[in-house]
């Protein structure tokens, strides 16, 4: 790619959720929005290859709908109100577009088809982007108008990505698409929180952000795309592949790890608020996602290669280690002691 290109696609993709996240005005939100759009385009098409292409056409076409859904429910807002305030949305049908859109740009259910067809149409890096980075801007306008969702109708998307991102990653082996379902139940964990408490809303996605990001760059640094591959990922890095097994039983939420902090302050929120039928929905819907998560940790760790493999073995050929991984992996296994200080700080 062309140097100046990519210095103002990468310019233009750091610039456009951070301009959603400081505004106040829908219209500077908006057009926040629309520059991160149209910034990983690029990225996602510059493979020259028809999957990606693919791919960018149907993000593209996702991320105009939505964008289209939240100035409509902005506009109807300022008609009603006669302001622009994003914290000021008193219009029932404005809240419920609103969420609409959302929905879609995140990826919750059942918006979330476009998800796991463009994560694998990109790049590792690129898949990473669109995980944690691009869901920056929906997750800050969801956190802004908590107080004006309607509650009942986020606990049915929470639920419902809850189960399609449990359910969906079952039947899937390469590893984008399992990252995808992943990503979608872990949204669904922060969305059935949001109105009830924003500030742990906040605290599921910082911990989904370093988890999701160890992960990703796991993948890339072991180049593996499916969970055939991984068998023979052990014989690369040995002490990386023992720390993906952690990385991924801490996306599942087990209780020694990071990943089952939020989980415990969600369930110990919704029974606080006398929901603990849901409470008890959404710890048994992560056994979905535990599933195959164990299954990827089985297939990397445990298992042998078979005698006839159609793909090289490659006898520990990685020399070059990433040092960021080491406190990234720190972060995303071993945070849950501190929980009693996150709690007092929040």
């Amino acid at each position: 790619m062309n140097p100046y290109a990519s210095t103002i696609i990468t310019v233009s993709l750091i610039m456009g959720p951070l301009l959603t996240i400081s505004s106040n005005h829908w219209i500077l939100a908006w057009t926040g929005l629309e520059i991160s759009t149209l910034s990983i385009i690029p990225l996602i098409a510059k493979q020259h290859h028809p999957r990606a292409i693919e791919a960018a056409i149907k993000y593209f076409l996702t991320q105009a709908t939505a964008s289209m859904l939240i100035l409509l429910s902005s506009i109807t807002n300022a008609w009603t109100l006669g302001q622009w305030s994003i914290t000021q949305m008193s219009n029932n049908i404005s809240c419920t577009i609103l969420t609409t859109a959302l929905a879609i740009k995140l990826g919750l259910a059942p918006f979330h088809f476009w998800l796991p067809e463009v994560l694998q149409g990109a790049t590792t890096t690129t898949a990473l982007i669109l995980t944690t980075w691009q869901k920056l801007a929906p997750m800050s306008l969801l956190m802004m108008t908590a107080q004006s969702m309607n509650t009942s109708l986020m606990l049915t998307l929470g639920l419902m990505s809850a189960a399609i991102g449990g359910w969906g990653g079952l039947n899937q082996t390469q590893l984008r698409k399992i990252m995808a379902f992943s990503s979608i139940a872990h949204l669904g964990w922060m969305v059935t929180i949001l109105t009830l408490s924003p500030k742990l809303t906040l605290l599921t996605f910082y911990t989904y952000i370093t988890m999701t990001s160890t992960m990703f760059l796991m993948i890339k640094l072991l180049e593996t795309n499916k969970i055939s591959t991984m068998m023979t990922s052990w014989t690369k890095l040995p002490m990386l592949n023992a720390m993906m097994m952690l990385t991924l039983m801490s996306l599942a939420g087990l209780p020694p790890l990071t990943g089952f902090m939020p989980k415990w302050l969600i369930m110990q929120e919704l029974t606080k608020q006398h929901m603990p039928i849901i409470a008890t929905t959404m710890a048994l819907l992560s056994l979905l996602n535990l599933f195959f998560y164990l299954r990827i940790s089985y297939y990397s760790t445990i298992t042998l290669p078979p005698n006839s493999t159609n793909y090289p073995q490659q006898w520990r050929h990685k020399t070059n280690q990433k040092r960021y991984l080491a406190p990234m992996t720190a972060l995303a296994t071993s945070m849950l002691p501190i929980t009693p200080t996150l709690l007092t700080i929040t």
